[in-house]
């Protein structure tokens, strides 16, 4: 959401982020929005205006009834009836822009950092590093699909019949290795400075709607039709920095550096669609998040600070990845700077992405209503998000990048105290 006092002092900076975002169409609710900032500025002014002529009136009716002059008096108690008529609906066209402004102000994409790159679609997206040695195979290699199905650890087709596409069943040792995933990430949070907690999966929808991009809600938001509506998260982001909603948080308490582990729903609406058959794009699946409220001063470092976290879980996990910085185009509008990591995949010979970290500087808490306290003053702190680990996108760089020629999947070394095994054999695919 646009600071407003941008758009008064710098109307031209706005515009040309919105033209470096391929957003024309959007330049003239920049000029819809200065104009009907003027326009509120006006009207509050008059209201001002009134309610100072209100209190005036009534010094010189107490003056008129001392000097028993009743003829003034009661002219000026005739004039003071009509005022609060004529501030009530100003007050009421004062609230009506406000809501014409918050609307044209959450349509208005966030000012970018210079370190974006300009492009207009996901083509413009830029390799910023390579972590990790591709790995050479002398044999067929599988897909995780295929590995799956081979090592009899997971059911596609009970799980489409009971939920439809975009679900799955994990089975014996895959699924003590999702938990030992999801166990790992989290205790690199927790040793980061990270404060671990639970949060809840459903959230108001007004909630979501203030947390989300418009495109992001309609494309990718379970809502439950329910009164009130709710939604299910998509990550626990939602509910991580929902939370503060309508808030002012002591600046001694910045910065907030919270991880969560939970359950995600996405209805994954758009060109990607859903897998019919595996891990890769589901409705349901397993992530470790984690977001930052900090003072605007130290976001930068901050979005420097969580990506590189990402990048170690999956040094630890053995995985070729690449950082991607996003385009200009790419760019939700919430954000001023995003990278994801994407791990590679032996199979397709391309990267895939496993994570996402964005820093949204003060957009997101500005429509949420999150303010802060520092030395006295009122700000707009500035909120920051990355995926620590999803698991079922780790699943897959895994059994990829780890299988070996007889059909089994050896365990990332840091995974071996929480499986307890190093080596996944499966049961060959029989029914159980």
């Amino acid at each position: 959401m646009i600071d407003i006092k941008l758009i008064r002092e710098d109307p031209d900076l706005v515009k040309e982020n919105v033209r470096k975002k391929f957003q024309d169409d959007k330049l003239k609710l920049v000029d819809l929005l200065v104009k009907k900032d003027e326009m509120w500025r006006k009207v509050k002014y008059d209201a001002d205006k009134l309610r100072g002529e209100r209190n005036k009136v009534s010094e010189e009716i107490n003056k008129a009834k001392k000097a028993k002059d009743e003829k003034k008096a009661k002219e000026l108690i005739k004039k003071a009836k009509e005022i609060p008529d004529k501030i009530k609906k100003l007050e009421e066209k004062t609230a009506g822009l406000i809501e014409e402004i918050r609307g044209l102000q959450i349509e208005i994409p966030n000012i970018m950092s210079k370190n974006v790159p300009i492009g207009e679609d996901e083509k413009g997206n830029k390799v910023a590093r390579k972590v990790g040695k591709i790995g050479k195979f002398g044999f067929p290699v599988k897909s995780h699909v295929e590995l799956i199905d081979d090592l009899g650890l997971g059911d596609f087709e009970s799980s489409s019949r009971v939920s439809g596409t975009g679900f799955y069943y994990l089975e014996g040792e895959l699924a003590l290795l999702n938990q030992a995933l999801l166990n790992y990430a989290r205790d690199i949070m927790v040793k980061k400075g990270f404060k671990y907690v639970e949060t809840p999966l459903l959230l108001r929808e007004e909630i979501i709607d203030k947390v989300t991009d418009l495109n992001d809600k309609e494309q990718q938001i379970y809502v439950v039709d329910d009164d009130p509506k709710m939604a299910l998260i998509g990550t626990s982001e939602h509910s991580l920095i929902g939370r503060f909603v309508d808030s002012e948080i002591e600046g001694s308490k910045l910065p907030i550096k919270h991880t969560s582990y939970s359950m995600c729903f996405r209805k994954e609406i758009g060109a990607h669609g859903i897998d019919e058959r595996g891990l890769f794009r589901t409705h349901q699946f397993n992530k470790i998040e984690m977001i930052v409220i900090c003072d605007p001063s130290e976001s930068e470092g901050f979005f420097k600070e969580m990506q590189d976290i990402s990048v170690e879980i999956f040094e630890g996990l053995e995985v070729p990845i690449r950082v991607l910085k996003i385009c200009s185009g790419d760019l939700g509008d919430l954000k001023y700077e995003q990278i994801d990591v994407e791990a590679y995949s032996p199979r397709r010979k391309d990267y895939f992405e496993v994570g996402s970290c964005s820093n949204l500087t003060g957009s997101q808490a500005r429509k949420l209503g999150i303010t802060s306290r520092v030395k006295g003053d009122r700000i707009t702190p500035h909120t920051l998000n990355n995926t620590a680990l999803a698991s079922s996108r780790a699943l897959v760089a895994i059994l990829e990048n780890h299988q070996q020629k007889d059909g089994s999947v050896k365990i990332p070394k840091v995974l071996w105290k929480y499986t307890g095994f190093r080596v996944i054999k499966g049961d060959g695919g029989k029914k159980k």
